[in-house]
């Protein structure tokens, strides 16, 4: 049960409305007392509870909401049964209301104290209040008439039986609790039907991954409006891809529930693992698809938009940065190898040139013979011819 709080004066305000579903619903209002015997301990108070279904003149057929189709100007005459499951008699407000859709996509009515002025205010009950005996079940008649005005197309509703309580919220203030069960009208009214939905504020981001090996997430929301006049539910996709189609991806989000004509909802669809190459096109659609098991035809338009999305690659060039940045680093550490490496070739060719120039030089020095004799370097005349000794002075050899 939803509950919203309005502050009047020094009195919280609540309403609190049961979702009208498609089997006879049921409520729980404050429980009420149960008398026990002198010198017993209390009983457990019994809940209050009650139910809203459609009905016929002898009570329900079966019927899961009111369901009807109608010219303008038409008049049907129908029955809603209200049944009491409690051990007590209950009073109850009994009236008609027009349908929204919630943001969640859920089924509702306008609040008790605001005007219908669709179909809610084309329904006339024979009872404005019911006092309903304990465990007992009333059949009340209603008409519905179509103005001769009324627009083609679908109207949603539904009759409310609603019990006033009194509770105290969260912060210890007294609260009124209006609880409310009802059971939905489903209205359509011949002429022309336009079904279709349009996307409205749509917002498209990318969201990049921390894991460079992986792709990011584009995160697509938008407001699904129905902008025709038949209640229609829609499959929301994603698609995206960069320059030429790469890296193309596509993702459906959840199914969006029954939308009335001229409501809307928000919906996210998110596609994982897209490749970051810069610049892409993310195409976000709704596919309209009836309720109910109706046949739209011809069928539905898809709504579709378009949009440019900037994916940067922050991560992965961060990573060629360092890749790039330890292969410079190798690379010059290999570079400063081979530079000493060739300056310590260069230094020992210079030693070995030096060894040489050393060694060459030695043969031109006079040497010890094995006689102790110092041996003379050869002496040749100019022509090149070895002298002859010079003649033993003081005699013959």
């Amino acid at each position: 049960m939803r509950l919203s709080t309005a502050t009047a004066t020094a009195v919280a305000v609540a309403v609190g409305i049961a979702v009208l579903g498609a089997v006879p619903a049921a409520a729980a209002a404050g429980p009420a007392p149960v008398p026990t015997p002198t010198g017993s301990a209390p009983a457990r108070p019994a809940p209050v509870t009650w139910g809203v279904t459609p009905s016929g003149p002898t009570g329900p057929n079966g019927r899961a909401m009111f369901a009807y189709k109608l010219d303008p100007g038409a008049v049907v005459t129908d029955h809603v049964a209200v049944t009491n499951h409690s051990v007590r008699p209950l009073t109850l407000r009994l009236y008609a209301s027009d349908a929204v859709t919630t943001p969640q996509g859920g089924f509702d009515l306008l609040p008790g104290a605001e005007r219908p002025v669709d179909v809610g205010s084309w329904v006339r009950l024979t009872a404005a209040t019911l006092t309903i005996p304990a465990t007992s079940r009333m059949d009340v008649p209603f008409t519905l008439t179509v103005p001769d005005n009324a627009t083609p197309g679908d109207h949603a509703g539904g009759i409310v039986a609603s019990l006033a309580a009194t509770g105290t919220d969260g912060q210890g203030s007294q609260v009124a609790v209006d609880h409310r069960v009802g059971a939905r009208i489903y209205l359509r009214v011949t002429g022309g039907l336009s079904p279709a939905l349009a996307l409205e504020d749509l917002r498209v981001r990318h969201h990049a991954s921390r894991n460079p090996f992986a792709g990011g997430e584009i995160v697509a929301t938008a407001t699904v409006r129905n902008t025709g006049n038949v209640r229609l539910a829609g499959q929301p996709t994603l698609e995206a891809a960069g320059l030429f189609g790469l890296g193309g991806r596509d993702a459906s989000g959840a199914v969006l529930p029954e939308i009335l004509p001229g409501d809307a909802i928000r919906t996210t669809v998110r596609l994982p693992g897209v490749a970051p190459l810069f610049r892409l096109t993310a195409t976000t659609a709704v596919v309209p698809a009836a309720v109910d098991g109706q046949v739209l035809r011809p069928a539905p338009a898809v709504a579709s938009q378009a949009t440019t999305v900037w994916a940067v690659p922050w991560t992965q060039l961060l990573l060629v940065a360092l890749v790039g940045g330890a292969a410079c680093v190798l690379l010059a550490a290999r570079r400063r190898r081979r530079r000493r490496a060739a300056r310590r070739l260069e230094q020992a060719v210079a030693a070995a040139r030096e060894q040489g120039r050393a060694e060459a030089a030695a043969p031109g020095e006079r040497s010890s013979d094995p006689g102790g004799r110092k041996s003379q370097p050869d002496r040749r005349t100019p022509e090149g011819a070895p002298e002859m000794p010079a003649a033993h002075q003081g005699g013959d050899p």
